[in-house]
């Protein structure tokens, strides 16, 4: 920690809290259940959209993107929209433990692409404190014994959330010099809101919408990706993409403090082993 300079080091604090708003994200989602996951998917990008948006009013900062920068967000929305898309639907096909353990290898498609994008390395030895942190979440998220084909269809979807959160980081660091953090979170919001829009429409449960269901949208859109997010794609400003995600993992950690609180969901003995490797990974990483 002592060679990070003090940008770095507000950078981690920021990926640090945005952990907490993300680990809210389970809690609402269990209260939002009586509508599709892919309303959950659209509402919450739009609910963030509108909050970067309200932020950025009170800043009164002006929003601006240039027409020919349109295909570039284009790509970026798809991107986001794809990792929350496919993070949901694995959730059909396979086990939450699969899915979790399998989207939780993102911090090493994140290393990978910020060498092949951005050209940004990081020390050998940090490499092992990746692999540590991912072997502790699959510790943590508890392999399952049985295997389908159904199951493996789930799991490439889980693949491929955790390798467009790689992209999706990696997008938000090679922005970093061109757009306010604000213009560029409300347009990707806003874009990935748009992609995801068919699908919602497709998936459509009006009668869904209790009280209830309608204040976990809010909850979800503004704390984990309004605040959560906007404030990782901060940390991505500041800090190598991988120590940000590496951090990041611990959404798994925190949704189960908030589980066990909240709604009296005991982590069993993997899940606490899990949680203990996987820290130990992250202080390789980051010391």
């Amino acid at each position: 920690m002592a060679n990070l300079t003090r940008g770095a080091k507000i950078g981690l604090l920021y990926v640090v809290i945005a952990v907490f708003f993300f680990s809210t994200s389970p809690i609402f989602i269990r209260w939002a259940d009586t509508i599709s996951s892919y309303e959950i998917t659209f509402w919450r990008l739009t609910t963030a959209a509108l909050t970067v948006g309200v932020m950025m009013w009170i800043k009164r900062e002006r929003w601006h993107v240039p027409r020919d920068a349109w295909g570039k967000f284009l790509l970026f929305g798809l991107i986001t929209a794809l990792h929350f898309l496919c993070y949901i639907a694995s959730l059909s096909f396979t086990t939450i433990a699969h899915s979790l353990a399998i989207v939780y290898t993102a911090p090493v498609f994140v290393t990978l692409f910020s060498a092949i994008f951005l050209k940004e390395h990081i020390p050998y030895r940090k490499w092992g404190g990746i692999l540590i942190t991912v072997v502790g979440i699959g510790i943590l998220a508890g392999f399952q014994p049985n295997f389908t084909r159904r199951m493996l269809f789930g799991d490439l979807l889980a693949l491929g959330s955790a390798i467009t959160f790689g992209l999706y980081s990696i997008a938000g660091r090679s922005q970093r010099h061109h757009y306010s953090l604000f213009t560029y979170a409300i347009t990707t919001y806003g874009t990935a809101a748009l992609w995801a829009m068919p699908a919602a429409a497709f998936t459509f449960t009006p009668g869904g919408y209790t009280a209830k269901t309608v204040l976990s949208i809010l909850g979800m859109g503004i704390f984990p990706l309004g605040f959560g997010h906007t404030l990782y794609n901060a940390a991505l400003r500041r800090v190598h993409a991988s120590y940000a995600n590496v951090i990041a993992t611990q959404e798994v950690t925190g949704g189960i403090i908030l589980g066990a609180l909240l709604l009296s969901e005991i982590p069993g003995v993997n899940e606490i082993i899990g949680v203990i490797v996987a820290l130990f990974g992250i202080l390789i990483v980051i010391l």
